[in-house]
């Protein structure tokens, strides 16, 4: 037993968790690089603020302006953030299929709402807090400013609060990496993965036929059968077949059987099963193990007969030959079923469940006014989807056809598939901006540092210091912080990979390839953005520097 809750949204809570702790981790990096631009401003201000110091501005006030700029800051920031989430939620929901949303209800109507906005109004005052606490802990510094001057204190800074934050950027920059890359890889590996039949080339769509019309088994047979005719005989087609479930959808539709000739106390077994034509395996391109497939002679007049798959004869009949078994619903008296067949493994349900033991009556034994009709063209297959709609409006026009869909596309829009693809896309989003933020933050912090050590770079060179010798000076401090920030994001990075286990498919969360490649990566942009600054260095004229002294 398990809530409805559970039930709803079990499946996705570990993607959703995913997401909001991207989301949490790019808000780090943008609120580290914030704070490391207001480090780097204190420093510009250490004059102004001294000035106003000594003209009677007194503590409390300098800290009130610096709250007001906080809040300034923080209010525009989420402003505009709340604006861009509406939007860009209203432009992800349009990307969701609207067969996908019927099976996915809890992707309707994503916006605004009063918790979203108090958890956006949370997130802002602690931005705001964070904005105005990095000033006020610099404001004995700043105000001393006169008396000690601010020559060379940017490099302090740098060094000490500025790295540090730089180091986080890098950390968090990696762990988002990671994960996006381990993503994409089990993406890459569940859309690959083996459906057990051939998928290119088929076309599907749903039928619905009238109760009130279609009451009686041979009107249902005779219908089917004229319809398989009709589609058989367009262009292109080289087969077709139904099935009261298609692949790729669900595992549900079970029923309670027993096996005869084996010891019965009550118990059964619940296996999920399907009714399908006699052309329906090989329409699908699945393969016959073993056995003969179902013929048009297989109907209510003979007795009943079954496929099974070969997880169901791993399953059940280990050691034994299936062929000939037989086996009965939870009836009394028993109404025994032949197995005739056996297919090999088809993914009847959601890619990255492993396949149960299914069942598979000839449609003709037992009929139904709803299923799935799939067709194999040599054609190309999304220009057959609305002839074959029309076809069967000619057949009868109270017949509803619904999801009118290639296979391709049925497993690609999958709700398995999606959510990968959703993930990896979002994490990826996520980590490129962090990439950025975190290359814009290196690049900010070195290049002001720079900037403030002109002069000590240019006594540097007027006493013989080679070009050469500059760039060492700003690379190696540069490459030290990038090791810093690499070794702690890769650590951090292992634990996220462990949490992030259930949601991959074929992938091992620790890939040493995977990590290897996002260290070199970000390390080389984090060593490019180091570059422009350490360039910039290397041409500083030392007379001109030491004349600005």
């Amino acid at each position: 037993m398990s809530a409805l809750s559970e039930v709803i949204v079990g499946r996705t809570r570990p993607t959703l968790l995913l997401l909001l702790s991207g989301a949490g981790l790019l808000l780090l990096i943008a609120a580290a690089n914030v704070a490391s631009l207001l480090l780097v401003r204190c420093e510009s201000r250490r004059r102004e603020i001294a000035v106003r110091n000594a003209l009677g501005a007194g503590r409390a006030r300098l800290i009130r302006q610096f709250v007001t700029e906080g809040l300034v800051l923080a209010a525009v920031g989420s402003l505009l953030g709340v604006l861009a989430a509406r939007s860009i939620a209203q432009l992800l929901t349009g990307f969701i299929p609207a067969e996908l949303l019927d099976r996915m209800p809890f992707f309707r109507g994503p916006g605004l709402t009063p918790r979203v906005l108090v958890f956006a109004g949370a997130i802002a005052v602690l931005a705001a807090a964070l904005f105005s606490l990095t000033p006020i802990l610099r404001l004995s510094r700043m105000r001393a400013g006169l008396a000690e001057g601010s020559r060379g204190s940017a490099g302090t800074v740098w060094r000490h609060l500025g790295s540090r934050l730089m180091v986080v950027e890098l950390a968090t920059a990696m762990v988002l990496l990671v994960c996006a890359a381990l993503l994409g890889q089990s993406l890459y590996r569940l859309l690959r993965v083996d459906l057990g039949f051939q998928p290119d080339h088929l076309a599907t769509l749903q039928v619905y036929m009238p109760d009130s019309t279609y009451a009686k088994d041979d009107q249902v047979i005779a219908f089917t059968r004229r319809l398989l005719h009709q589609v058989e005989t367009l262009p292109g087609v080289q087969s077709a077949g139904i099935a009261t479930s298609l692949p790729v959808g669900g595992n549900g539709n079970t029923t309670w059987v027993r096996i005869l000739g084996r010891p019965w106390h009550g118990e059964h077994m619940d296996t999920p099963f399907r009714e399908v034509s006699p052309g329906y395996f090989q329409t699908l391109g699945a393969k016959l193990w073993r056995g003969r497939h179902f013929s048009e002679a297989d109907n209510s007049s003979k007795p009943r007969v079954a496929l099974i798959n070969r997880a169901m004869a791993k399953q059940y009949f280990p050691g034994e030959d299936p062929l000939g078994k037989q086996f009965s619903f939870i009836t009394n008296p028993p109404k025994p079923i032949e197995i005739v067949g056996i297919v090999e493994d088809i993914r009847e349900g959601p890619l990255e469940v492993p396949i149960p033991p299914v069942l598979y009556f000839p449609f003709n034994q037992s009929t139904s006014t709803y299923f799935g009709l799939v067709v194999r063209t040599s054609l190309a297959e999304k220009p057959l989807l609305p002839v074959l709609a029309a076809t069967i409006r000619q057949l009868d026009r109270n017949v509803v056809t619904v999801d009118a869909v290639t296979m391709p596309d049925r497993i690609g829009n999958s709700p398995s598939a999606y959510l990968q693809r959703s993930s990896a896309w979002l994490v990826g989003g996520f980590a490129a901006l962090a990439l950025i933020l975190g290359v814009m933050g290196i690049y900010g912090v070195l290049a002001y540092s720079v900037s403030q050590r002109t002069g000590e770079i240019g006594v540097r060179m007027a006493l013989g210091a080679e070009p050469g010798a500059v760039y060492k000076l700003v690379l190696k401090e540069a490459g030290r912080l990038t090791l810093a920030g690499i070794a702690m994001g890769l650590l951090c990075a292992l634990g996220a990979a462990k949490l992030l286990r259930s949601l991959l498919f074929g992938v091992n969360s620790f890939d040493p390839p995977t990590f290897a490649a996002v260290a070199c990566l970000l390390g080389a942009a984090a060593l490019a953005a180091s570059f422009i600054p350490a360039r910039r260095a290397a041409q500083v004229n030392p007379l001109e520097a030491l004349r600005s002294e």
